[in-house]
């Protein structure tokens, strides 16, 4: 019998809705080893690339070709999971995942190196990150914890960043880059049975139905549509320049990788305390001002690590404030597209304002490389970096946070707020 998840209707406490609390947890874990593993990269650039003879160039490209993959993949994604049920989609990109993971391993030329870090993994990454699994979570638990609860899954990404980077890490030390990529492919394909408890798809209620394509289109003609997908387009711009470049940029300024690597780790810990704040006071406040003020705040952080000098305490008083903003947008924005859009194509709007989040994070990590190549330096992405994140700021301001009327077929809908 098909599970729709719909059962959480209780507005008690969270923990006392057993169905919900698995969800919760379950997506939690899923999340938190997918973007942990993702946050490893950047380890690879110097053991990887002196084996293989790859320039810096070619982990930006595969980086940026993966996170491209991924932000169209979550469209696909996010109608799969909408047509067919979140446990096919997320079972189909865990088995992709650990895929690639092997064939990063394995590969030894650059198109190898692309097709499957790049290609592979980032369609793994479509269906096991939030695109698809906070919508499972938001239709899961009650109205008055949703919030709060995609502010707990973003933190287990946040989580998995902190505790799977170091440990990345660690593996390359022991077991050298190439022993590192086994164990990171064993451990997440022995997620795949834990996709039974994320099965389901939203509930359909009686009468006339908005068709996908029907909901696709009303929110494209929605302004506020377009100001969360370019909002978003900025938190990728920063989130995967950071995560790449990062220990590369502070073996430039004389620091060694494991510093870099304790940064990447912090950025993730003080996020767990970030994302969870922000899905938590999403439930109380303005989504959109919550939003505002995050991206203005990443821009102090980015100012303070582009104009101090790069020691380890700067370094990683940045990380605790970068983190503290990291993924603090990703429960506000999910919020904001089920609360204005609605939950029953919430995975497949969710996969479409992702993709400005993805095409952001594909010119971060392409543009570090490309402009740390030509001068040596990487202030002039940081310089960019903060521009955009006033200009995310003011994008927020016009949000309008109001549901909009449903355009049923052959019934006229009142014209969206």
């Amino acid at each position: 019998m098909t599970q729709t998840n719909s059962t959480a209707t209780d507005p008690g406490k969270l923990l006392d809705n057993p169905i919900a609390f698995r969800t919760i947890l379950v997506g939690t874990f899923i999340v938190l080893l997918a973007m942990g593993i993702r946050a490893t990269i950047g380890l690879f650039i110097q053991p990887m690339g002196l084996e293989r003879g790859w320039g810096r160039e070619v982990f930006s490209l595969a980086f940026a070709v993966q996170n491209l993959v991924w932000g169209f993949g979550a469209i696909g994604a996010g109608m799969m999971a909408d047509r067919f049920g979140s446990g096919r989609t997320i079972a189909l990109s865990i088995v992709l995942y650990a895929l690639g993971l092997i064939g990063t391993r394995l590969a030894s030329s650059e198109t190898e190196f692309y097709l499957t870090a790049g290609v592979l993994i980032g369609l793994g990454q479509a269906g096991t990150t939030f695109a698809v699994i906070l919508p499972v979570i938001a239709r899961t638990v009650p109205v008055a914890h949703r919030s709060t609860a995609m502010g707990i899954a973003s933190a287990g990404g946040s989580l998995g960043q902190f505790l799977v980077v170091p440990t990345g890490q660690l593996l390359i030390d022991t077991l050298d880059w190439t022993g590192a990529y086994w164990v990171m492919s064993a451990v997440f394909a022995a997620t795949l049975p834990l996709v039974w408890f994320l099965r389901g798809k939203p509930g359909v209620t009686a009468g006339p139905q908005q068709s996908m394509f029907s909901a696709i289109a009303q929110a494209l003609r929605h302004p506020t549509f377009h100001f969360l997908f370019w909002g978003y387009f900025v938190c990728g711009f920063h989130t995967a320049f950071i995560t790449l470049h990062l220990p590369a940029f502070v073996v430039d300024k004389g620091l060694n990788a494991g510093t870099g690597a304790i940064a990447i780790g912090l950025i993730g810990l003080f996020n767990v305390f970030g994302s969870f704040t922000a899905g938590k006071l999403g439930g109380i406040y303005s989504k959109k001002n919550l939003l505002a003020g995050i991206y203005a705040m990443r821009s102090v952080g980015l100012i303070w690590i582009l104009l101090m000098p790069t020691t380890p305490f700067v370094l990683y008083i940045f990380a605790a404030w970068m983190g503290v903003f990291w993924l603090g947008t990703v429960p506000l924005t999910q919020g904001l597209i089920a609360q204005i859009y609605g939950l029953r194509f919430a995975a497949t709007l969710s996969g479409m304002v992702f993709l400005g989040h993805q095409l952001g994070s594909f010119i971060g990590v392409w543009l570090g490389g490309r402009v740390q190549t030509v001068t040596g330096s990487y202030d002039l992405v940081w310089w960019m970096a903060i521009a955009l994140s006033l200009v995310a700021a003011a994008l927020c301001l016009p949000v309008r946070e109001k549901p909009i009327a449903i355009k049923l077929p052959g019934i006229a809908s009142p014209q969206a707020s």
